[in-house]
């Protein structure tokens, strides 16, 4: 029979440490996922309400593109000051690059829920969900890199 041996550390010692959860929100990380969360809120949000009033008069792709444009006026102010901490520059400069970023992601929605809507048949609000999430990370890494990048140290 073998014998173990347990220790159990200080509380000072365990390696662990509390956040509170306003701490939490200085984490880059996190305040992006919150971000994230609030966009897919309000786009979905927005685009669930548009679709069903005006599906017999406008192209969903059209009302695609207005709730595109209208949730990046919506967000952008957190990710500036939230998400990235941009306190120097132009807001019109910053916006129109985060905006130059966004056009990538509708572009894709443009390609890809004719797919998923007219070949697939999925519902357009759960297709663009779909493809929300498939560019979260590079949606990241491009605004981290170019949008909202540290212009001192360029």
């Amino acid at each position: 029979m073998t014998e173990v041996e347990v220790r159990t550390a200080s509380r000072g010692d365990s390696g662990i440490r509390r956040r509170t959860p306003v701490s939490v929100l200085h984490d880059q990380r996190i305040t992006y996922l919150i971000g994230g969360g609030l966009t897919a809120l309000v786009y979905l949000g927005l685009l669930a309400l548009a679709l069903p009033i005006l599906e017999d008069s406008v192209p969903y792709l059209l009302v695609v593109a207005t709730c595109h444009f209208a949730t990046v006026l919506i967000v952008y102010p957190w990710y500036r000051l939230a998400v990235f901490r941009v306190t120097c520059g132009s807001w019109i400069e910053g916006y129109a690059r985060f905006y130059v970023v966004c056009l990538g992601f509708l572009a894709a929605s443009m390609v890809g829920l004719p797919l998923l809507v007219g070949i697939f048949d999925i519902p357009v609000v759960f297709a663009q969900f779909c493809i929300m999430a498939g560019g979260a990370f590079l949606s990241y890494a491009i605004n981290r890199s170019w949008t909202f990048r540290n212009r001192a140290s360029v």
